[in-house]
C-alpha cells in the first residue's frame, strides 16, 4: 500500500521496510502493519490533538511532570511551541508507561523507539500468526473468564504498585493470544499519586473490565474489586503479588467525633496548664 506520508520518515532513516496494511483507526491514533527487516510490527501513528476525539484530555494530563521549566511554562500559556510540547508530552507518556509496566510483569507490547509522532511497537499475533484479537471479540468458558479475569486483576495491581492507573481500560484496550491478556492503548495513563482523578479511572478501569468478564462467569457481577485494591493501596498495603477476594466492604462504623474533640481540649488543656507554669516559674524568679 501507499506510504503514509507521517511513516515515510521511518522509511527513509531505514526503520520501516515496507507499509503492509491499515489495522485500525482509533479515537487518539490509526495503527500500520509495517515491516521491519524479516518481522512484522505495528506503527501507531498519533492523531493530532485537534482530530482527536479522546474526552477530558486535562483529567489524564493532570499531575504528569515537565522536567523542563521553559517547556511546563509554554505548556501552561498554550502557545504554538507549547502545543507542540504538549503533544509530544502525551505520545512520550505510552512509550514511557509501556516500559514501565512491562518491567512491573504487566503484559504489554514491546517498544522500539518513537519518531515524530510514530510508535514503533511488537504486533501481538496468535497461535497462527495472525493479529491477535481485542478481548471483545473473544468467547470464553466461565471458568477461562474467571481465569482471565484474575490476571487482569493481577496486572492493574502490578500497574498500579508501578505508580499507574490505565484510565481507559476496557475490552477494546485488551488483547488476548495464546498466553492469555495484553494490555495496550496507554498514551493517557496517569500517576496515581499526583492525579486527583486516579481512583475514579481506577474504579472505573476495574469496573469495566469485571463487568465484561461477568457476562461469561455471572459470579464476578458485584465483586467490589477496585474498592479492595484502592483501599490496600491507600493503606500502603497493596503489593504486586497482593491476593484479591472481591469481598472488599465499606466501614460502617460512624467516626466518634466527640470522642475525638475531647481528646483535642484534653491536649489543649494540657498545653494551656504548661505554659502557665512556665510563666509562673519565671515570675518568681
Amino acid at each position: 500500500m501507499k506510504i503514509p506520508s507521517r511513516i515515510q520518515p521511518l522509511v527513509d532513516d531505514g526503520l520501516v521496510d515496507e507499509v503492509v496494511s491499515r489495522l485500525m483507526s482509533g479515537k487518539e491514533a490509526d495503527v500500520y502493519i509495517v515491516r521491519c527487516g524479516g518481522q512484522l510490527r505495528c506503527a501507531k501513528v498519533y492523531k493530532e490533538a485537534v482530530k482527536r476525539s479522546f474526552k477530558k484530555a486535562a483529567h489524564y494530563r493532570e499531575g504528569r511532570k515537565v522536567r523542563n521549566s521553559r517547556r511546563a511554562r509554554a505548556m501552561e500559556k498554550g502557545s504554538r511551541f507549547g502545543r507542540q510540547e504538549q503533544e509530544e508530552t502525551w505520545q512520550n507518556a505510552e512509550v514511557e508507561a509501556l516500559k514501565r509496566l512491562a518491567a512491573a510483569g504487566v503484559r504489554v507490547p514491546e517498544t522500539f523507539g518513537c519518531l515524530d509522532g510514530v510508535l514503533l511497537m511488537e504486533m501481538i499475533i496468535d497461535g497462527e500468526g495472525d493479529v491477535a484479537p481485542r478481548l471483545s471479540e473473544v468467547a470464553m468458558s466461565a471458568e477461562q473468564a474467571v481465569e482471565d479475569h484474575e490476571v487482569v486483576m493481577e496486572y492493574v495491581v502490578r500497574m498500579l504498585c508501578a505508580g499507574l492507573v490505565h484510565g481507559d481500560l476496557s475490552e477494546f484496550n485488551v488483547l488476548v493470544d495464546d498466553y492469555g491478556p495484553v494490555i495496550i492503548d496507554l498514551p493517557q495513563a496517569v500517576d496515581a499519586a499526583a492525579n486527583n482523578n486516579a481512583r475514579a479511572m481506577l474504579e472505573r478501569d476495574v469496573d469495566n473490565m469485571t463487568r465484561y468478564y461477568a457476562q461469561f462467569a455471572p459470579e464476578l457481577a458485584g465483586r467490589q474489586y477496585a474498592r479492595e485494591i484502592w483501599s490496600l493501596y491507600e493503606n500502603g498495603e497493596l503489593e504486586p503479588d497482593t491476593p484479591l477476594t472481591g469481598d472488599y466492604q465499606e466501614a460502617t462504623e460512624a467516626a466518634d467525633v466527640d470522642g475525638v474533640l475531647e481528646e483535642i481540649m484534653a491536649v489543649m488543656a494540657e498545653e494551656q496548664a504548661r505554659r502557665e507554669r512556665l510563666s509562673d516559674e519565671e515570675n518568681t524568679e
